[in-house]
């Protein structure tokens, strides 16, 4: 399972390298969320067309003799990949008490197109999901509304308009969606009474007022000398997921330090060998976030091109011509609060109170910050942010 997170983790770099070109202030996607849709089209795609997709989202480093593989639809030859998303899927998909989180992906494909069964199946065996059939042709309109209270339904209505009007024409031929919904709950929450106003510095001249919520408490944390940053992990109920921020010392340290990331250097400095339980005084500003993408340009800039115009060879998904994708939109949505979870107000959990050690380490998100929420047991990174204006 490593591969695919590992495979993760680099597309979900290369797509913030992008992000960064565009956007200057907060970013916030789902990495998983994003490959997992972009499976369900290799799934149905052959010969260059396939092995574009493969590339970008670093598939073809997860399988060996990945040439053949990528370009062949038989499922048992290329179903390395779609195996590992089953149970990548089957595992965020389990329900718990500790946290929500619903992954949820769909294609809507023109009714005038015929999807092969062998197709049909395969994705409802790997992705839990199916084509849903649409007139985009005739009511385009409809459409757009239809797949966006899709979403909603499939995200606790925190997800509305992902297509905004007019996104949605009668030359709509397939629609990827996918959207993903997280409310996780602290193993050890804050207490209401510690949050205090206090000042955040998105750069060195400004400052905003945030409510920032504080505790003192043992916590995987490392030094990253030769970054000039430090990293520290605030595991979930459960301990099944963690948020893990990565703070530059300096206020206006974030570029530095997102000029010296790469994909192997996340992964390094936030394993469990490289951090030590530390007593930490956590200071962390509650905040909401909700960022979306139309990610055509993004993926075709990344060499994703053939599946977005006349070359695209989707013919395991349909003997018929033509067929390209449409569109790829993403909104991701995030809420950090002092117990995690507004609705989780009837659940006990007990808090162990570390008396204030002499010596301690301060971590204190009050200026531009890294974080992201990974599930623990496959190491997958779910959603990846940056966090520099309230």
């Amino acid at each position: 399972m490593n591969s695919l997170s590992e495979a993760n983790t680099k597309f979900m770099f290369d797509l913030f390298q992008q992000f960064r070109k565009s956007k200057e202030n907060n970013i916030f996607y789902s990495p998983i969320s994003i490959t997992s849709a972009l499976g369900m089209v290799l799934l149905g795609a052959k010969d260059n067309t396939a092995q574009q997709i493969s590339k970008v989202l670093h598939f073809d480093q997860v399988t060996e003799n990945t040439t053949e593989k990528a370009a062949t639809y038989h499922v048992d030859r290329s179903g390395n990949v779609h195996h590992q998303f089953q149970k990548l899927l089957t595992e965020f998909n389990k329900s718990t008490d500790a946290y929500e989180l619903k992954i949820a992906n769909k294609l809507f494909g023109e009714k005038t197109y015929q999807f092969l069964q062998e197709y049909l199946d395969a994705i409802k065996k790997f992705y839990q999901t199916s084509v849903e059939s649409t007139d985009f042709a005739n009511a385009p309109e409809e459409s757009r509304k239809k797949i966006n209270s899709w979403v909603e339904s499939q995200t606790n209505e925190k997800i509305k308009n992902l297509f905004p009007d007019g996104t949605i024409g009668n030359d709509t031929t397939l629609v990827l969606v996918n959207a993903i919904y997280f409310k996780g709950q602290w193993e050890n929450k804050f207490k209401k009474e510690n949050t205090k106003e206090e000042k955040f510095w998105p750069n060195k001249n400004t400052y905003k007022s945030v409510q920032m919520m504080r505790q003192y408490n043992s916590f995987n944390f490392a030094l990253l000398e030769d970054v000039q940053a430090k990293v520290l992990e605030i595991p979930y109920k459960g301990k099944d997921l963690s948020m893990i921020v990565l703070l530059p010392n300096e206020i206006d340290g974030l570029q530095k330090l997102e000029e010296k990331l790469t994909a192997e250097k996340l992964m390094e400095w936030t394993s469990l060998q490289n951090m030590r339980e530390t007593c930490v005084d956590l200071h962390l500003p509650r905040f909401k976030m909700e960022e979306s993408y139309d990610l055509k340009d993004t993926l075709r800039t990344m060499g994703m091109v053939n599946i977005f115009n006349g070359d695209a060879d989707l013919s395991g998904m349909t003997w018929s011509h033509g067929l390209s994708v449409s569109k790829v939109l993403h909104k991701a949505f995030v809420e950090v609060t002092e117990e995690g979870v507004e609705a989780a107000a009837a659940t006990a959990v007990v808090v162990v109170e570390l008396s204030s050690p002499s010596t301690n380490e301060e971590f204190c998100c009050n200026h531009p910050f890294l974080f992201f929420i990974r599930q623990n047991k496959t190491n997958s990174i779910l959603f990846y942010g940056r966090f520099s204006s309230p």
